[in-house]
């Protein structure tokens, strides 16, 4: 009997970065505290009339209004800002220091615990890319010697779901979408996206949700951390 071959490994794994790499709303919620504390010394008037949580509903009723800053969250914060500013008469050149603080403070993540000995192991056996709505930087964190290819939406032009930023992070890695895999916690964004630009898609289910259920969305697998994700990786066939 011949033997059969091991599975073939995908040329290229892509990953998103919040809550698949590391919890990011404890990390927002810090930067906004520290972004707090930055307004009530330098900016004095904006901190009294507002607090974080209007700030942030302030933000999201301006994110209906003008959709396209789904593509830029940290330009959206900034307007919110500038908004903020304007409504007080406050001096707007502290805007861009409240910026720099939050910024800064966005990037003191933690990666969960099987993430970088996950990310050394990956990158022995394929190509590793991320693709992120967000504003993470790898390089700031300390992780973009893993990564051959970072894509962002608000500097490619386009967010998860629209298919073209997944097929441009292939296209920079030079592998065909059906040659790569992506990995993501958001169904619709991720999963959903990656599938219909033609990768395949785990989602990453740290912690037992249902939502692929919810949705009506079909993962070409369900993995919980970065072991079950190599296994999968080592016995699939792709």
């Amino acid at each position: 009997m011949t033997a059969m071959p091991p599975p073939a490994w995908p040329r290229a794994v892509l990953f998103d970065l919040d809550d698949t790499l590391w919890p990011i709303g404890p990390v927002i919620e810090q930067a906004e505290r520290l972004l707090w504390r930055y307004l009530e010394q330098h900016a004095p008037a904006v901190a009294a009339s507002c607090s974080i949580d209007s700030l942030r509903q302030a933000r999201m009723a301006k994110l209906a209004r003008e959709p396209h800053f789904h593509l830029d969250l940290a330009a959206l914060r900034r307007a919110g800002l500038l908004d903020a500013f304007a409504a007080c008469d406050a001096d707007a050149a502290h805007i861009d220091g409240a910026m720099a603080v939050f910024g800064a403070a966005r990037n003191l993540v933690a990666p969960y615990a099987d993430v970088l000995g996950g990310l050394e192991r990956l990158g022995r056996r394929t190509l590793i890319g991320s693709i992120s709505n967000g504003n993470a930087d790898l390089r700031a964190i300390g992780l973009d010697h893993h990564f051959k290819v970072s894509l962002a939406a608000h500097s490619f032009g386009q967010a998860k779901p629209a298919p073209g930023i997944f097929l441009a992070a292939c296209a920079e890695l030079g592998v065909a979408p059906a040659d790569a895999v992506y990995v993501g916690d958001d169904v619709l964004l991720d999963v959903r996206g990656a599938q219909q630009a033609g990768l395949r898609a785990v989602w990453l289910n740290r912690n037992g949700s249902s939502a692929h259920l919810e949705h009506g969305v079909e993962p070409d697998a369900i993995c919980t951390d970065f072991d079950e994700l190599l296994n999968w990786l080592e016995h699939a066939h792709i």
